[in-house]
């Protein structure tokens, strides 16, 4: 376990920052320590500022931000935060989290975790519109220390479905210095979940029913910015079990869309009108294989060094595991997964998976996309490792009415911290909430700092 220290001890409503060592490493994490739920929470039973029911009752949750507060500190903000990640390498690494607004008017903003003045902690980095930036929704550090974030808005004759670098997102004040780029080399898709591979390939969906897979593969991995990260490289899609199908398991062969520079491969790559690639149907012309509502991306890295890469699928109450070593596509969890709660098939209650979030320890998290009342997080077991779940036990249930939670984010410097955005509830108050596993001895602090000790308290946790 990390040894940590207290770093702030605030006012209600404030931010407790607890700090490890500087780099982020494998830990054991108390998140893992649950009896799982037997049912969602009532929607509306709970308040919106402590909108969960958590499966273990010592864990506390805190809201660090909202948007209703940003809007009245005259901040722009068009709301449906989205996606979340933070600052993983680099000066004050694990400082700050960054996310995008999911809105027709979208940009992105940066809370800063060591800031304790709620009013100014939050930022909006990307003026909402910048660059006609639609839907945002994709949210994940890069090895050279940029932040991407990328549209989930594509179709025939769109301008959208593009991938967009945060050069300077720690050193940006606000909108005014952020320089924000369009990475126009990777295809057009609806874009929502991205991840890097130890070797610095990019992995991303096509999030639609018939979606599909795909691998950038850059010709300079290593650049130390994405200026020569992104200047040339080749994109492929995943063809399972020879591909021309759908929800397909078994082996996966990579087949190229683009060529070795990004460039158009005449008869497979489909033109825009702009010139850019229409990624979705280069794959089909390729016979990539098609998952059904695509959206968010994991990689796991086993102690053998195989990494697996996790796809959760919407439409199909699906995840997929594809072991980028072997080649071998699994299916992960599905309505047949045993319900930790029950000892039976989990069934229809484990409906519209959607995000993806991996602990310190590996662990897998899959948060629905459903409204409050009905939106649970669930938590993985697969003790062996085999991309197959041996069960799945509801680790959370959300009561926000008309929300959904999403990008639930374990904090990489501290493994017992993590953070989840409850996004557009019906009171149009986005708010993002920090979940903690308190050690006893700053637990007592971590409670005064937020206005809630008492004796029935104290006493419930030491019991």
């Amino acid at each position: 376990m990390f040894k940590k220290k207290l770093l702030n001890s605030l006012v209600t409503g404030a931010i407790v920052s607890m700090v490890a060592a500087p780099q982020a490493m494998a830990a054991d994490t108390g998140f893992d320590n649950f009896t799982a739920l037997t049912d969602s929470v009532a929607g509306g039973s709970l308040p919106e500022s402590g909108p969960l029911l958590l499966a273990n009752p010592s864990w506390t949750q805190v809201s660090i931000a909202n948007r209703a507060n940003q809007l009245a500190q005259g901040i722009d903000n068009s709301g449906n935060w989205d996606m979340i990640t933070a600052n993983e390498t680099g000066v004050d690494a694990g400082r700050y989290l960054f996310m995008p607004f999911e809105t027709g008017n979208a940009g992105m903003q940066r809370v800063d975790l060591w800031n304790p003045d709620y009013n100014t902690r939050t930022v909006t980095l990307v003026a909402p519109g910048s660059q006609n930036f639609v839907s945002g929704d994709a949210s994940r550090w890069t090895p050279w220390g940029g932040y991407l974030t990328a549209e989930e808005f594509w179709g025939s004759g769109s301008t959208k479905g593009r991938l967009f670098e945060l050069t300077n997102p720690v050193a940006a004040t606000g909108s005014g210095d952020s320089n924000f780029i369009h990475r126009n080399l990777l295809p057009r898709v609806s874009h929502e979940g991205l991840t890097f591979d130890k070797d610095n390939n990019l992995y991303f969906i096509d999030e639609f029913n018939g979606g599909s897979i795909y691998k950038f593969v850059s010709a300079n991995p290593n650049a130390t910015n994405g200026d020569d990260y992104f200047a040339a490289g080749q994109t492929f899609v995943m063809l399972v079990d020879g591909g021309n199908n759908a929800n397909a398991t078994g082996a996966i062969t990579w087949e190229p869309i683009t060529d070795s520079n990004g460039a158009a491969i005449p008869g497979v790559s489909v033109l825009n009108a702009d010139g850019s690639i229409d990624g979705r149907l280069s794959a089909d012309a390729v016979l990539g294989t098609n998952y059904q509502r695509p959206e968010d991306l994991e990689i796991k890295t086993l102690v053998n060094g195989d990494q697996i890469l996790y796809v959760a699928t919407t439409t199909t109450d699906e995840v997929y595991s594809f072991n980028l070593a072997t080649d071998t596509a699994n299916l992960f969890v599905s309505n047949a997964t045993l319900d930790q709660a029950t000892g039976l098939s989990v069934g229809g209650v484990f409906h519209n998976p959607d995000n993806l979030a991996i602990d310190a320890e590996g662990n897998i998290y899959i948060v629905e996309d459903q409204p409050g009342g009905s939106a649970d997080i669930w938590f993985a077991a697969d003790t062996n490792n085999d991309g197959i779940a041996e069960s799945i036990g509801r680790w959370a249930t959300l009561s926000t009415l008309g929300a959904e939670p999403t990008g639930l984010y374990f904090d990489k410097f501290n493994p017992d911290i993590a953070y989840i955005n409850i996004q557009h509830p019906t009171s149009g108050d986005d708010r993002l909430i920090m979940l903690a596993v308190p050690e006893p001895e700053t637990y007592a602090m971590f409670m005064a700092g937020l206005g809630l000790v008492g004796a029935s308290c104290w006493k419930r946790r030491k019991n």
